[in-house]
């Protein structure tokens, strides 16, 4: 019979910190993991010799004494990540379609604002303000500087809305749309995203921005080795079908092997609603399951990931952003015809040669109704199923017409690609586990914000809830997702101050 203190359910960033973090303070832990590789977002794959990301392709705060760095030094992996510094003058490149100019975000705020001032010189204020309103608003969550405090903190901001917030500050146009045009780190709506998600994440990659060299799924692979070094077990090829409740408490879940695993305490990073699928329970009432149900997800998206021959095509050490219309938030609303409105780049060093890049994954708004054809059909490296020759040809379709589109700005990329593979909205759902592929789980809405924060307790005495669904996605967001829901079992304030002093 395997007995454990903690289960945990899935392996992504979120499980594996609290694995990491209860393991550190002296849980029996399990975690249990779908796939072949743990991490969630964080996989990598191989194609001919060279390595993608899934889902992270930067990230931000690693800088000493800063938030992200102080974590991971605190679970005691920062010192073995590899890392590159992104471009300190340009972490993010931003584009327009018919705007030869593009635009540069450079790290540190007084830089940020000088290199912004040579396309806007007019607009010295409203930058500074924008920069002023980005740390206001982080000032006012507590866990994002490491520090004990209320909710009551940030209700001031919640409601205000980002696209509104930077539409307001200045009469020039093209200067709001640059400020939101990397709005895809957070599949950003007009009337709907929270100015709160963009300052949070933001301010993050302003502080420091960085690149996991060789793919982020090093972090997933570090935090589960300090797992097993603390005598926590992890257990691949498990996928939990059932969590199984006696009154208010949950007795163990049961695996499609028909295992069972039982533990004091139980955590599902699997997505809130895929949880409440698996759970059996009387105490759980329908408003709740219904609520759940309801929220709208983010967008899901195409990935396509390109090998390039090497010494081909220089390495760019920043983020490119390119918009095909006006309105950085409109990428969402394409028809067949007009898809792709937008797409984001982000460029792999060769590890020979750092001059040119050896990978190049582009990034588009895709809804999971365009795969509808495909939809009962399931794919993973653990489990694989041809989805048929359609489906092969609607990505290579769609592969084509997304290099269309980034030929306006690299003419030569097809001549420098020497294979390609694409991920759609199914594989997102597949690997990640959300119904519909979203990238980042339950979208933020400033009309309603406490709709979309969900607890990490449940109505269970020992069920909790961690990762990107809960307060942010991310690496960072997950990472304090999973902080609170350690401090249901370890003392917060404890917890809190051995992160700062790491």
């Amino acid at each position: 019979m395997h007995n454990y203190d903690v289960v945990i359910i899935g392996s992504g960033l979120g499980g594996l910190t609290c694995g990491a973090i209860l393991s550190k303070n002296g849980y029996k832990v399990c975690v249990l993991e779908k796939n072949k590789q743990i991490g969630g977002c964080l996989q990598t794959f191989t194609r001919d010799r060279t390595i993608f990301d899934s889902g992270v392709h930067y990230v931000g705060g690693l800088e000493p004494g800063q938030n992200m760095h102080q974590i991971f030094k605190y679970l005691g992996i920062m010192e073995k990540l590899n890392l590159k510094r992104l471009d300190i003058d340009c972490f993010d490149r931003i584009a327009f379609a018919g705007d030869t100019k593009e635009y540069k975000m450079a790290q540190g705020y007084e830089r940020f604002i000088e290199g912004l001032l040579k396309d806007f010189p007019e607009d010295e204020k409203a930058l500074r303000e924008y920069c002023d309103m980005l740390q206001e608003i982080c000032t006012k969550f507590p866990l994002y500087n490491l520090r004990m405090g209320g909710f009551d903190e940030k209700a001031s901001v919640l409601s205000i809305n980002a696209a509104e917030y930077m539409n307001g500050l200045t009469g020039n146009r093209r200067l709001s749309q640059v400020l939101a045009a990397n709005n895809p780190l957070y599949a950003g709506v007009e009337h709907k995203t929270p100015m709160y998600v963009h300052a949070l994440v933001l301010n993050s990659y302003i502080e420091s921005s960085w690149k996991c060299v060789n793919g982020g799924s090093q972090i997933g692979k570090w935090l589960g080795r300090v797992i097993l070094e603390n005598g926590g077990t992890m257990i691949k090829h498990q996928e939990v079908k059932r969590i199984v409740a006696e009154g208010k408490e949950v007795t163990f879940v049961e695996t499609a092997t028909g295992q069972r695993y039982y533990g004091k305490h139980f955590i599902s990073n699997a997505h809130p609603a895929k949880t409440l699928d698996m759970l059996e329970a009387d105490v759980i009432r329908h408003a709740y399951r219904s609520r759940i149900k309801s929220l709208e997800n983010g967008s899901s998206t195409l990935m396509l990931n390109c090998v390039l021959k090497p010494g081909m095509f220089p390495h760019m050490n920043y983020n490119y952003y390119y918009h095909g219309v006006d309105d950085v938030w409109g990428g969402h609303a394409y028809t067949e015809d007009t898809w792709p409105l937008s797409y984001a780049m982000f460029v792999s060093p060769d590890a020979k040669d750092h001059r040119f890049a050896n990978g190049v994954s582009f990034m588009a708004y895709m809804n999971i109704k365009d795969v509808a054809p495909w939809v009962d059909t399931f794919n993973t490296v653990s489990q694989e199923n041809n989805r048929g020759a359609d489906y092969e040809a609607f990505k290579r379709e769609k592969a084509e017409k997304l290099l269309d589109m980034v030929e306006q700005r690299f003419p030569v990329i097809r001549q420098c690609i020497h294979s390609y593979t694409v991920a759609t909205p199914l594989s997102f759902r597949d690997y990640i586990g959300t119904d519909d592929g979203s990238m980042y789980g339950v979208l933020k809405d400033s009309n309603d914000p406490l709709r979309t924060f969900i607890s990490s307790r449940t109505k269970l005495n020992n069920l909790f809830l961690t990762g990107q669904n809960l307060n942010m996605h991310g690496i960072l967001g997950v990472s304090m997702s999973a902080v609170v829901t350690c401090s249901e079992l370890v003392d917060m304030e404890k917890l809190l101050h051995d992160i700062k002093m790491a």
